[in-house]
């Protein structure tokens, strides 16, 4: 009797093979759940369709035999769905397992940890120092105005790419943003409230965790009297200690960059911002959703109250274009990427004029075909901080791989 072959996580990641003698297509679990990565030759990649909950273990033999011109594929079979299996890539009990061991895992740590370190930026602390200080230095614009600065915008692209675009960003953070009126020291130190892009959160929801964030620079402590009053302001809107936060690089690297600023014991409000494609999709504002506004009026409400204490950083890249993200190739210089410029500019033009009604609507024209990922911290900050007006201090477009672009930007926003 034929067997039903269980279904394909929808939430793994297909990439090119970044390996030049190994063609193919790579899986990797973005959740962390398994740390397998795979590459499916290319003769076995069409074989990946059986597994949809539908078909069998036949339907793939006759796949595998047709694509491969071999009649006895029985011990390829059952290597590809004990490959496929062990690695964590398919709905099944081992998926479960492993899915609630880094679950517990993440609720018991007393600290989030830096799950990017040794991979995205050095693991070493003095090697982490020398290279930010490297990032950091020499940059184009000077410190913004401390006395009416908002908050500003970085990208969270791998610091490697986007270290020009970085140094812009948190080079307007000048010394004297922690220096608080003598009215409101008595509230607490100044809190940097990260507004991170949630690239596997749920969607319509924001993600907080009462964790401190541990990097190789030391430990950001997180207000947690702040995580809390949001929690019991929006319960419907929050995740409360969002299991991605152990595996979401757009917070992380805003956190490194602000402890080589301004110490190893910044304080942080770590948010993370759900998408907001189901409004999209319903042709409607975000805040038609009764919990995403009354989160978004929470966190404003929050930043009303506070006065000066909150300064916003957002990790926000922009568009999404190539191959990669289902388009046809294209690389910085192309014609069709400074269309895609003049696209995101129209859009920075909005952000620079605090117009979040003028920016959601350009978001939704051809319901996103730029791809920002940005799009949900970027409309957080609107509602919830009103900024007066925005400087763009630096636009970049970079190659992630040979055929796929993505932008970002640095901002400061002012009161």
């Amino acid at each position: 009797m034929p067997e039903h072959l269980p279904r394909l996580r929808f939430d793994i990641e297909f990439l090119p093979s970044p390996v030049a003698q190994r063609p193919g297509l790579m899986l990797r679990d973005p959740f962390g759940y398994s740390d397998s990565t795979l590459i499916i030759p290319p003769a076995l990649i069409q074989s990946l369709r059986c597994f949809d909950g539908e078909q069998t273990d036949l339907d793939l033999r006759q796949m595998l035999t047709q694509s491969t011109g071999e009649l006895e594929v029985g011990d390829l079979v059952e290597h590809l769905i004990t490959t496929l299996d062990n690695g964590g890539f398919l709905l099944t009990q081992r998926f479960e397992e492993l899915r609630d061991i880094s679950h517990r895992q993440f609720a018991e740590s007393p600290v989030r940890l830096a799950s990017h370190a040794g991979a995205a930026y050095p693991d070493d602390e003095s090697e982490l120092r020398e290279l930010l200080t490297d990032y950091l230095s020499t940059p184009e614009n000077g410190p913004a105005d401390a006395a009416t600065l908002v908050g500003i915008a970085a990208p969270h692209i791998s610091p490697e790419g986007g270290w020009e675009t970085y140094r812009e960003a948190f080079r307007a953070l000048s010394p004297n943003v922690l220096e608080l009126p003598s009215a409101d020291r008595a509230r607490g130190e100044k809190v940097f409230i990260i507004l991170g892009t949630s690239h596997y959160g749920e969607p319509g929801r924001f993600g907080l965790t009462r964790k401190n964030f541990l990097t190789p620079l030391g430990e950001a402590h997180t207000e947690t009297a702040w995580v809390d009053w949001l929690a019991q302001q929006a319960p419907d809107a929050v995740l409360m200690e969002d299991y991605c936060h152990a595996v979401e690089h757009s917070i992380e690297f805003q956190v490194v960059f602000l402890q080589s600023l301004f110490g190893p014991s910044v304080r942080i409000l770590p948010i993370l911002c759900g998408s907001f494609a189901l409004s999209m999709s319903a042709a409607r504002k975000p805040e038609d959703d009764d919990a995403i506004r009354a989160f978004l009026e929470s966190l404003g409400a929050l930043v009303v109250r506070e006065r000066t204490r909150p300064c916003f950083v957002l990790g926000a890249d922009m568009a999404h274009m190539g191959r990669r993200y289902g388009d046809r190739a294209v690389r910085v210089g192309d014609e069709a990427m400074g269309e895609v410029a003049q696209r995101d500019h129209a859009r920075i033009a909005r952000l620079s004029q605090g117009d979040a009604e003028g920016f959601w609507d350009l978001v939704r024209q051809n319901e996103d075909d730029l791809k920002w990922c940005g799009t949900a911290p970027f409309y957080t900050f609107l509602r919830a901080a009103q900024p007066a007006s925005g400087l763009l201090r630096r636009y970049q477009q970079w190659n992630i791989d040979d055929a796929s672009v993505v932008s970002f930007a640095a901002m400061a926003f002012h009161r």
